[in-house]
C-alpha cells in the first residue's frame, strides 16, 4: 500500500477543522456533535477519528487557528483596514460567531482559555510593539485597550450582524494618539 504523503495528511486535517469550524460558528459547540463534523467534512468516522479522538480535541484545534491578522502600522488607514478585514470575515465566513463561541467556551474551559490567553497576549505584544515613540510609556495600556476594543467589535458583529466600524476606528484613533 502506497504511504500517504504528510500534505495529504495535513490537507485532511484541515478539511476536518475548517467543516468544524463552519458547523461551530452557525449552531454553536455545544449544538455540533462528531456526527455532525463528519457529515459537514464529508469525510468518513474513521478519517476523523485518525486525527482527533473527540470534539474537544477539534475545538482547540480550531481554537488554535483563531488568531486575526493585525494591522502592520497604528495608522487611521491601517486600522480601519484591520477592522474592515473583521467585518468581511464576519460577514463571509461567520468568524465574529465562531470568536464569541471560543470566548464563551474559554470562560468554562480551562484549556481552551490557555489558548485564548496566549492568543491574546500575543496580539498585544504585536499591537505594543506598533505604539509611536512618543507613546512608548503607554504602549502596554494602549495595546490592552486596543485589543479590547477590537474584540469588543467583533462580538458587536456576532450579535447585531454588520455593525460600521468608523466608530470603532475613531475610539482606536483616539487611544493611540492619547
Amino acid at each position: 500500500m502506497p504511504r500517504v504523503s504528510q500534505a495529504h495528511l495535513d490537507a485532511r486535517r484541515q478539511q476536518i477543522v475548517d467543516a468544524a469550524r463552519a458547523r461551530f460558528a452557525s449552531h454553536g459547540f455545544a449544538h455540533t456533535s462528531m456526527a455532525d463534523i463528519i457529515t459537514e467534512s464529508g469525510l468518513s468516522n474513521g478519517a476523523i477519528y485518525r486525527y482527533f479522538t473527540s470534539k474537544d480535541q477539534i475545538v482547540i484545534a480550531v481554537c488554535e487557528q483563531g488568531t486575526e491578522a493585525l494591522p502592520r502600522a497604528l495608522t487611521t488607514e491601517a486600522v480601519a483596514g484591520f477592522l474592515d478585514h473583521v467585518r468581511v470575515r464576519a460577514r463571509e465566513d461567520d468568524h465574529a460567531r465562531l470568536v464569541a463561541q471560543i470566548y464563551a467556551e474559554a470562560a468554562v474551559s480551562p484549556p481552551m482559555a490557555a489558548i485564548v490567553q496566549r492568543q491574546l497576549a500575543a496580539m498585544r505584544a504585536a499591537i505594543a510593539e506598533l505604539v509611536p515613540d512618543s507613546r512608548r510609556p503607554e504602549a502596554g495600556q494602549i495595546a490592552e485597550a486596543f485589543v479590547a476594543l477590537c474584540a469588543a467589535y467583533s462580538q458587536q458583529l456576532a450579535i447585531r450582524g454588520d455593525v460600521d466600524p468608523a466608530p470603532f476606528t475613531a475610539g482606536l484613533m483616539a487611544i493611540i494618539k492619547g
